[in-house]
Parts: structure tokens; C-alpha cells; sequence
């Protein structure tokens, strides 16, 4: 079973130069330099769309301020289940 995607990545195609510091230093390799090129002639990262985990080590080292937004997701609520006065995690 496939674990909830815990962060999402916004890329501004036309702030990214297309270093690829970010695509390097991403843990869980999901970001990758796009086919395409941008206005400025460069291949711009892009969020390969699922995997991330919301660290923000991309944000952190990509030199141009605007160019990537992490976005971390709220967890989803944990079940409990109240069997005789007690609480106990529900089997998932």
C-alpha cells in the first residue's frame, strides 16, 4: 500500500533557470528537468507529480526566490475506536 503523499511543489517556469540544484538535492527524486523549454531557453524543473514528502530542501537551495513554493499537507485524522471506556487505534 502506496503512503499519502505528505507535501505538493508549485514550480514558476519563468523564475527557473534550470540549474537543476533542486532536482540533485530532492530525497525522494521527484522533481525532474522538464522536455520543454521556457521563455528564456532553459528546461525549468518540474513536480513529476507524486512522491514528495513536503521537506522543502528544493525551496532551500534553489537560487532564485520565487521560483519554487512547497506546499506540506495536513495529515489525514486518525481513527480511534472506543471499545469499553478504553481508546484504541483503528486497524488500517
Amino acid at each position: 500500500m502506496a503512503s499519502q503523499p505528505r507535501g505538493d511543489i508549485a514550480i514558476n517556469a519563468e523564475e527557473c533557470k534550470g540549474c537543476g540544484l533542486c532536482v540533485e538535492s530532492c530525497p525522494p527524486k521527484c522533481l525532474e528537468l522538464a522536455q520543454e523549454l521556457s521563455s528564456y531557453g532553459v528546461h525549468p524543473a518540474r513536480y513529476v507529480g507524486q512522491g514528495c514528502t513536503g521537506c522543502g530542501i528544493c525551496f532551500y537551495c534553489c537560487p532564485e526566490p520565487g521560483a519554487i513554493t512547497v506546499y506540506r499537507l495536513a495529515p489525514p485524522p486518525k481513527v480511534t475506536v472506543v471499545v469499553q471506556g478504553g481508546e484504541h487505534a483503528a486497524t488500517l
